[in-house]
């Protein structure tokens, strides 16, 4: 055996040790959630009460309630989707916690024919806007009944759950800006992806910055000819200065902890880079999903500088993070169907 085929097998054995680390560090990492649903799943049933039994501990705990107070089921609020999204996160692993920090990805709606006889025609005129609020509800959710969440830039430290966007909420609602791209028959394409493939659209409104901006209108620039709602361009879109800027009406503040937002160099090694060229996907696309650190607060205390793999469409994506310079280096990225066959084959090995 010549030397060449000997550092041939030898640069083989250490992928599959590399991969078997991998796949190991997934089981451990799937362990790990299922644990936590089964606890959420054991406080959900010992929790559980009938109305009934609810109505009367809501009497013990507050004397004050009255008549008005209680909610009945037949009074409580249900809504049905108008449509459904689409995007390339098949799981909630490494979706983005914003939409706008995945603002390279194409992602749609569907609007339901069962809503409306003709769904195109509820989005007549929705492409003069350049962006739209999507409001929908986080269906992958357990339900969550904890008064503080622990928001990824806190680092473990707990805050009042109304106080941050984390998508565990008594009401699972979540709300995301995004770009529109363009509306074909009734499917809307957007830019700006944090949504879970499948996910249930409630609703679509227009953004209108007159109205969602806290900023006076009359000292913002505008650079295009977008018609302003209800005829109102001529009292809301006056002619600035060169040079002025923008006085807020009020004043607008956030905390530190939502500032104070690190982001990660993204490295792709050699072997990435040829893939991503075999396969043609956009190396912005991934690059979003990893430069804000996609990991949870638990995987980076526990793990720390670790292996991560995502799927993100039909690919999954292999990287390394190292948490002392800061960044992120992408290993591989493969077809779905060929990282099975290689799982399979590491499996097949150990037995």
């Amino acid at each position: 055996m010549s030397t060449s085929d000997v550092e041939f097998l030898k640069a083989q054995l250490a992928t599959a040790r590399s991969e078997m680390k991998n796949l190991r560090q997934q089981i451990t990492n799937l362990q790990h959630m299922h644990t936590k649903e089964l606890r959420n799943a054991l406080k959900m049933l010992e929790d559980f009460r009938c109305p009934g039994c609810q109505q009367d501990k809501r009497n013990e705990d507050d004397t004050s309630v009255t008549k008005e107070d209680i909610v009945s089921p037949e009074e409580s609020c249900s809504f049905k989707p108008i449509g459904v999204i689409r995007t390339v996160f098949n799981e909630k692993r490494a979706v983005p916690r914003q939409a706008n920090l995945a603002s390279a990805l194409l992602s749609r709606i569907d609007i339901s024919s069962t809503v409306f006889n003709n769904p195109s025609h509820s989005l007549e005129g929705l492409e003069s806007f350049s962006h739209i609020w999507i409001i929908y509800h986080f269906h992958r959710n357990p339900n969550h009944l904890k008064a503080k969440v622990a928001p990824p830039r806190l680092g473990g430290e707990r805050v009042g759950v109304f106080s941050t966007r984390s998508p565990h909420r008594p009401c699972p609602i979540g709300l995301s800006l995004v770009q529109l791209d363009r509306v074909e028959d009734s499917k809307v394409y957007f830019f700006g992806t944090d949504m879970v493939d499948g996910t249930p659209v409630l609703d679509i409104k227009p953004y209108i910055p007159q109205y969602d901006v806290p900023v006076n209108m009359s000292e913002i620039e505008f650079y295009n000819s977008r018609e302003a709602p209800d005829g109102e361009e001529t009292s809301l879109l006056d002619n600035n200065p060169s040079g002025s800027s923008t006085q807020p009406m009020s004043s607008v503040s956030v905390p530190n902890w939502v500032l104070n937002s690190s982001v990660l160099d993204v490295v792709f090694n050699t072997n990435a880079e040829s893939q991503l060229q075999a396969l043609g996907i956009e190396k912005t696309s991934i690059i979003d999903v990893l430069k804000a650190d996609p990991r949870s607060v638990y995987l980076r205390s526990k793990y720390g500088s670790q292996f991560y793999t995502f799927r993100l469409g039909e690919h999954t994506v292999t990287c390394k993070f190292n948490d002392q310079n800061s960044s992120v280096t992408v290993l591989q990225i493969r077809d779905v169907v060929n990282f099975q066959e290689s799982a399979d084959e590491c499996t097949a090995a150990k037995e």
